[in-house]
């Protein structure tokens, strides 16, 4: 029995526990805006959504919002507020005429020391306007992002959804896609560690599949290795880059 007490600690640090999934966050306050409601809060962090635990997040890079061949730099209008207990950025966007509205953002690179790397994980939402739906599936442009194949809003719980992963431009296959529900009112529990984050991969060309279980967000994430490093302490560092798509789910409705 003293044995045991003894090698007791050990055996608690060599048994393996699950990560946490790192998911930058843009969510609006509708994903489908109607004209008598113009207006869209949009919100800005850092964090591991189903357990609510949040991260720092310095003034992003770059955020912005791309409609049809128009591309509007929104970065000077972010506030700082606080999320999750941690810092994370805001601002209201009043639309004034259709369209597809997909918001983006840039944020600058994140030190995990538990992953010895650095994260940057180019995040958009996708918000359609006044019944218009033309654009979705386009690229804005990001070094990495995730292309929808299943139109991203107006999705009811349990509608499947597709999406393309791209880096550079380019399809990448069977790479890891990461996937959280946004556990905003914290009702939902995992049995488990290994069901707090979903993982598919991509196939041959890139594209995902995936079915949510519930209502809410739902954030996607295509993972990748940056081709470049970044130095910390004068050593250089691997530089993990996400393509992150948030996407809105309903519950289906009966009169």
């Amino acid at each position: 029995m003293r044995i045991f007490k003894i090698f007791m600690p050990i055996l608690l640090v060599l048994i393996p526990s699950v990560c946490l999934a790192h998911f930058g966050m843009v969510v609006p306050s509708q994903s489908m805006v109607a004209p008598e409601n113009k207006v869209v809060d949009l919100k800005l962090s850092f964090s591991h959504p189903f357990e609510m635990v949040g991260m720092e997040l310095v003034k992003p890079a770059k955020f912005g919002v791309k409609v049809g061949s128009q591309n509007i730099d929104l970065l000077s209008r972010l506030k700082k507020t606080r999320i999750m207990g941690h810092t994370a950025w805001e601002t209201r966007y009043k639309i004034k005429r259709p369209g597809v509205y997909q918001f983006y953002m840039e944020p600058k690179p994140y030190w995990e020391p538990a992953e010895d790397c650095f994260i940057v994980h180019y995040t958009k939402t996708i918000v359609a306007a006044f019944g218009e739906e033309e654009g979705w599936d386009e690229p804005v442009g990001l070094k990495t992002e995730i292309i929808p194949l299943t139109r991203p809003f107006g999705l009811y719980a349990g509608n499947t959804f597709q999406g393309q992963v791209l880096v550079d431009g380019k399809p990448v296959p069977f790479c890891d896609v990461e996937i959280e529900y946004y556990n905003q009112d914290q009702k939902a529990k995992a049995p488990s560690e290994y069901m707090i984050t979903q993982v598919v991969k991509t196939d041959a060309n890139g594209v995902f599949t995936y079915t949510p279980p519930r209502a809410g967000w739902w954030g996607f994430a295509g993972l990748n290795t940056a081709d470049y490093k970044l130095k910390k302490d004068g050593q250089e560092k691997d530089v993990e880059i996400g393509a992150v798509l948030w996407v809105q789910f309903l519950d289906w409705q009966e009169k």
